[in-house]
Parts: structure tokens; sequence; C-alpha cells
């Protein structure tokens, strides 16, 4: 490669002070491990590590995953047109020390006029030129230089505390065959290991202001210089990037902010926990000058800086908008070299594209400062996401996660758990409904949104498998029916009648985790059934039931009057009785009882003890009784006079009961709360007429103004209370009074305020128009 080249192949090469580095793009060693090798004439040297500690050579890898290699100038298989009269001291990942000498005549051999070297650790070691080499030590003569090197840590290298800084010391004697003679040259070489300060994000390098293993004599700083990277840096530059070069009594010090534009972030994840590093290379020269003999020792050091770790748990920013019904999170930040491998579900573990094939949404977002973050959507409804409902109408969910992720170049891999949960009030209900026929019950349940999640109980008993057969189970994704005879298990008897049995079956879906009630259905139905059967041969049979109004009865307890005659069969639910009438008996019998409404409001306390008395009469069976009427025929039959003319009827509604006040037009429309009364009051007027009399045949109500329309409930029909009424129509009597000069012209009766309903829901929480005709 040509000096400062760009090559469109990935390739670039520049000098670095007196290093010179060649930079190689990433992409050209994907998947290969790279190897370098240096050319000498015909020869191509494969560069170890142990070789280019021992030649000057060093590689290292930048944070994008690029690589660069840097080659002394005095380099092993470095062909140098020009050389400096300089003695040096460098430090990058080796130590070297350049010595001016005299002129060697066989300049083309010149390595092998060295004779032996002598080491000191700080005792002397002495070796032949071969057994240093192999040692891993350097030695190079030139016409005009002798270089040594020595990687760190060998055997023959010390460790010394300069200053207070430690410092790696490499001192040897060269002994080589010179013209007039044997000769023999002192180098020494001290490169700084420690002295690094982190204060307050500054870091701050102290290197010894005189470093002994070099100077022993009085000497004076004649130059000092900072750099990065290998490139000396002038006043301004530095003052731009904020760094200072300083000197105390006993340091030089070259402070740098971490973070400078110079250096570079690094991720790192030890204990797989996130944690970053602040890596940068300043280089110092000084150039000394000794007060006596006036010689110069320039001294130069390139020092890899990496700050200790430095925990950058990620954080994450949850964006989740429970409406939208889609978890949202943004994870970060990391640094560039950081990559999103795949994510931990609650199912598994998915890769990115793997992610986004099952419509999760993943997204990498670059920052301007070199930072970035990652995004990822989820929907509730995915299978990933986990649920439950703290309350009936709300669902929790909760999505785990765990990003795994990897470091550049290494693909070291950390982790980060993320946990995220949203609330919604989004649960629908399931809903039952029921009807019945002349023997069964049907039962049709319709799901909520969260499908078939919940626990049916069909009277006492959970629905199984079993029951479900048992009762014609019919299901799909979104409904089942049952279909139960009134008889079932299941089902309760609430009131027995001579010819009728009122049956309910109560129908409850509970949540299976905490038992709430999502629906429930108490369905009561009037059934057909037949107690009592006579048969012509004088014998009889009788059903009786279990009803819920005694719910610890035994059928099997029950007896007829005569208590030796006990059911001919009974089970938990009924018994069977069959007897004979009495010989030549006929038994009428009837009971007097007070009786609890079953419809509307009781008026007599539940808590009453029954009052039930039986009557009864025996006649003979073949006893003749006999009756005798007799008759006379009328003289004329009736004849009713027939008119016509016109009547005017009104209809007022009163306050209270003693209908002495009435509401006016302006008072309408009247509030009233349900079961309050009503009073009405219809009146014959413009009539004296002491023979006629008001007769009310029918009366009815409207939820409209239009008397005609629907629905409509009937008050008073034929002249009489709606027997279907819950709450019948009670009919007042009118005497004489101040006001009332015929009782036969008026009539008052009053009913309970009422509701429409359609399917058990209230159409409205008013009557707003009755109607009425009468005779």
């Amino acid at each position: 490669m040509k000096l400062n080249s760009q090559s469109s192949s990935g390739l670039r090469s520049d000098c670095v002070g007196n290093l010179m580095r060649l930079s190689l793009d990433k992409a050209l060693a994907v998947g290969n491990e790279l190897e370098v090798e240096a050319v000498n004439g015909n020869q191509h040297i494969v560069l170890t590590p142990s070789l280019a500690a021992q030649c000057g050579y060093s590689m290292e890898s930048d944070p994008w995953g690029n690589t660069r290699i840097y080659s002394s100038l005095l380099g092993c298989y470095v062909d140098n047109k020009v050389s400096n009269h300089i003695t040096t001291s460098e430090a990058k990942g080796h130590a070297q020390d350049v010595k001016e000498i005299d002129a060697i005549p066989d300049a083309s051999g010149a390595a092998h006029g060295i004779w032996k070297l002598t080491f000191y650790t700080p005792e002397p070691v002495s070796m032949v030129l071969r057994d240093a080499e192999q040692a891993g030590y350097g030695a190079m003569v030139t016409s005009t230089r002798l270089v040594m090197r020595s990687p760190y840590n060998t055997a023959e290298t010390y460790s010394e505390e300069v200053g207070g800084v430690p410092m790696e010391v490499f001192m040897v004697s060269a002994y080589y065959q010179a013209p007039h003679g044997l000769n023999v040259v002192n180098l020494a070489a001290a490169c700084p290991t420690g002295g690094v300060l982190f204060i307050n994000d500054v870091i701050s390098w102290h290197v010894p202001r005189r470093v002994t293993p070099l100077l022993d004599e009085n000497f004076e700083v004649l130059e000092m210089h900072m750099g990065i990277n290998g490139k000396r840096l002038d006043g301004s530059q530095m003052a731009a990037r904020g760094y200072t070069l300083s000197t105390t009594h006993h340091h030089i010090v070259i402070e740098i902010p971490v973070g400078s534009p110079d250096g570079h972030f690094k991720s790192h994840a030890p204990d797989y926990q996130y944690h970053i590093t602040y890596i940068v290379e300043p280089m110092l020269e000084v150039l000394w000058r000794t007060t006596d003999t006036q010689d110069d020792t320039r001294y130069k050091v390139l020092f890899p800086i990496t700050t200790p770790l430095m925990p950058q748990p990620p954080h994450f920013q949850e964006n989740t908008v429970p409406e939208a019904r889609v978890f949202s999170v943004l994870l970060g930040t990391f640094l560039h070299d950081v990559v999103l491998r795949n994510i931990t579900f609650s199912t598994g573990v998915l890769t990115v594209e793997e992610s986004n094939a099952r419509g999760f949404t993943i997204q990498a977002h670059n920052h301007p400062n070199g930072t970035k973050s990652f995004s990822l959507s989820v929907p509730f409804d995915s299978d990933v996401v986990l649920k439950h409902n703290p309350e009936r109408l709300v669902t929790t969910y909760f999505l785990p996660l765990i990003f795994e992720f990897i470091i550049l170049p290494e693909e070291t891999p950390f982790a980060h758990p993320v946990e995220l949960q949203a609330s919604y009030q989004d649960v629908a209900l399931p809903t039952i409904t029921g009807t019945c026929d002349q023997n069964q019950f049907y039962i049709g349940v319709k799901y909520g949104n969260q499908g078939h999640n919940f626990k049916t109980m069909v009277g006492p008993r959970e629905l199984t498998p079993e029951i479900a057969d048992e009762y014609n189970f019919q299901g799909n994704s979104t409904h089942f029916s049952l279909i139960l005879p009134y008889t079932a298990k299941d089902t309760a008897f609430e009131l027995i009648t001579s010819d009728s049995v009122i049956t309910r079956v109560d129908l409850m879906l509970l949540d299976p985790i905490n038992n709430w009630v999502l629906s429930d259905l108490y369905l009561s139905c009037t059934f057909p059934f037949i107690t009592t059967t006579c048969y012509p041969n004088g014998t009889m049979t009788a059903m009786a039931v279990k009803v819920e109004s005694v719910p610890n009865l035994s059928p099997s307890r029950l007896t007829l009057k005569d208590q030796s005659c006990k059911p001919a069969f009974s089970d938990d639910r009924s018994a069977y009785f069959s007897f004979s009438f009495f010989d030549h008996y006929m038994l009428y019998e009837n009971e007097i009882g007070l009786y609890y409404k079953n419809k509307g409001v009781a008026y007599t306390s539940p808590v009453d003890p029954e009052y039930r008395q039986t009557v009864s009469c025996y006649y003979v069976v073949n006893e003749t009784q006999t009756v005798a009427f007799s008759s006379k025929p009328r003289r004329y039959e009736p004849t009713a006079e027939i008119g016509s003319g016109q009547l005017m009827v009104q209809m007022r509604l009163a306050r209270d009961s003693s209908y002495d006040l009435f509401y006016q037009a302006e008072d309408y429309p009247v509030v009233k709360y349900l079961r309050q009364p009503l009073y009405f009051e219809v009146e014959l007027i413009e009539s004296s007429e002491p023979n006629l009399e008001l007769i009310v045949e029918k009366c009815w109500a409207t939820l409209y103004e239009d008397r005609t329309s629907l629905p409509s409930w009937d008050i008073i029909v034929d002249g009489c209370e709606n027997p279907d009424d819950s709450y019948v129509t009670i009919f007042h009597p009118v005497v004489s009074d101040a006001r009332v000069l015929v009782p036969s012209h008026i009539k008052r009766f009053s009913i309970k305020m009422f509701t429409f309903t359609k399917e058990e829901a209230v159409l409205k929480d008013e009557v707003l128009n009755d109607g009425s005709s009468a005779v």
C-alpha cells in the first residue's frame, strides 16, 4: 500500500509519528481468521504474536470491528532510506531502544557483528545473539543505528517504580565489532504501566518528569508535546478538545475528558450485565538535554488508556396505550457495537426475524450521538401475552421479556429482562337466555370476549361432560345450549297445585379462579302436572313432590292422614301414594286457610305460622236424597224501555285515598315511584237521574300518549280486576257526601305504579297514558 492512499478494496495506510498504520475494513475478514505476512524480498513471513513483538509490529481492532496494523519504522523487514540520529524510547505494545553507533565495515551483515548481549534484571545476564533472538528479543544493526527490541514481561525485563509510577524497564549492553576493535553500547528503555487516575470523568495520566533509568545526570526539558493516536496536537487543537498538558515538581500530567471525540466507548458484559469503558490513546513526547554533556534524549510514549468498567443498565420506556391493545417499549441506550440477537417470550425464544414474522415490530433506532435503542411492539391478543382478571370487567395483561444482545466483534452475550403490564376494562361477560315449553327448559349461553373461560353451574352441580350429555349439550366457539326436562335432577319445584307445578332452573357462570358470578339465570315456568288420578275400581293415586320452601323434607317420611298409609314409592324428590276410597261412603272435603300471595307483596308476614283447617262431610254412597221444587208462571215477561242520548264522563287522578283533592292539568306529568298507589275516579257528570249506574267495563294503560298504541296493559277487564296482575286493582266504595249526590254515578279504584318491560328490560320509568271505556 502506498502512504496516505485510499483503496476501494477497504484498505488504507497512513503515518502516525514514527509508526506506519494499515487499516482494514471489517468486511475483509468476515468469517475468516485474519493472517498478516511481512514481505522480505521473495520471502513471506507470517507475523505471529511473538514475532510481531520481536520485530516491532502490533495489531488491534477498533470499536467498529475494523483492524489496524502498526509497524515501527525501525521494525524488521522495513527498508529505511533516511534515518534521524536520535536516541529514542518508545512504547506501543513493545519497548525498543535505539543508539547511534559508529559505522560497521560489513553493513550488509551488521547484525552478525553483535558479539553478545548483557541484560540487567537488574542482575546481569549475558547471552549470545542467537540465544537472545530465541528468547524473543530483537536486535538490528544498520550503518548508523543499533536497535534493540524487547516484549513486555520477558525474563530479562523488570518492574520499577519511578516517581510513584510503575514502569517496565529494559536495560541491555550490546557488544559488537567496530573497526577499531570491540565496542559496547548501553541501552535503556522504560515504559509506564500505570500512573492513571480517573477523577470526575477526567482521565489524568502522570508520567515521571525524570525517568531515572534513562537519565542519570542533571537535565532540562527542552520540548514537551501531547498527541492522540500517534499524531501530535498543537495548542489550539488541545484547547478545542479540553486537553491539558502540565508539569508538577515530579510529573508531567496529561488530562483528557472522558468522552473526548479522539477516543471511543466500548461495550462489555461482565457477569452478563451491560457495562461500557472509554478507550483513548494519548501520546507524550519529551526532549531532555543533560546539563553537563549536552546530550539529547527524546522520549516518546503511546499509552492506551481504558477506564474502569462503568455499569450502564439499559433503561426501558413503556409507551403502551391500553386502548390500542398493543404493548410498546423502547429499550436503550446502547453503543454501536451492540446487536439485538433474540427475545425470550413466555412461549419460547424468537430471533428478531422470527419476531417480525409473528407480527411483532422490532426496530433499531440510531441516535445522533452514536448510540442506539431498540423498540418492540406486541399486540395484547398474542399468545406470548399472559392475562388474568383482577376484577370481573377488567383484564390485566402481562408481557415478560428477556432481551438478549451480543457485543461485536467479540460476540459477547448479555441480557436484560423487562416485564410490561397493562390493565384495561375490556371484558364482555357471557349472557344467558332461557325459554320453556310444556315439558322442558331451553337454555342458551353466548360467550363473551373471553371465550368459554368459565365454570357452569346447573342448579347445585357443576356442568361436567356426563351432565352435559344428559342435558343434550350442543356448542361451538361462540355459544352452547342445554335442554332440561322440568323434572330433571337439577331443577327445583317451587309450588305445586292439583294440575300444575312451578319449576325453576338456576344457571350460573362462575369465574374459574375467583368464583365471581359472571352471569346468572333464574327461570321459573309452570308445567302441566296431574297430582291425583281416580280409577273406576275405587282407588286413587297421588303424587307429592318436595318443594323448595321445605328444603329439609324427606319425601319418604310423608304419610296420609292415616299415618300408617306411607308412600308406595319415594325418592329424594317425590313420593307416590296409592289407596282406596271409604267403603259405602263419599267424602267431600275442603280446607280453610290463610294463603300467602304468590305474586306481589304478601299481606301477611312470612314468619307468621301457617293456618290450615280442613272441613269434610261423609255421605253414604247408596242412600237417596230427594229435593223438591215448584214453579209459578209469570203473568207477563219483563221488558226494558230503550232510550238514547249523550252522557258525559270524566276520569280524574286523586291526590290520595280520601278523593277530596285531584291533580289539575298544570300538575301533569305526575311523578310517582314504582308500587306507589294511584287513585282514580270515574264520574258521570251533568246527570241527576238516580236510576242510572256507571259501570267501568274496561280500563287499560299504554306506554305512549296514543290510547290505541302498544304495549298496553289491562287494569279492569269486564268490570273486574285483571287476574293476571301481580298487584290487582282495588275498587273503593262510594258513599253520599257534600260532593257526591248520586253514588251510583261514580266509580273509584286504585292501582300500583308499574313499568313496561320487554325481555326483562325496563322500557320506561312511568306510564304515560291510560284509557278506559265505561257504560
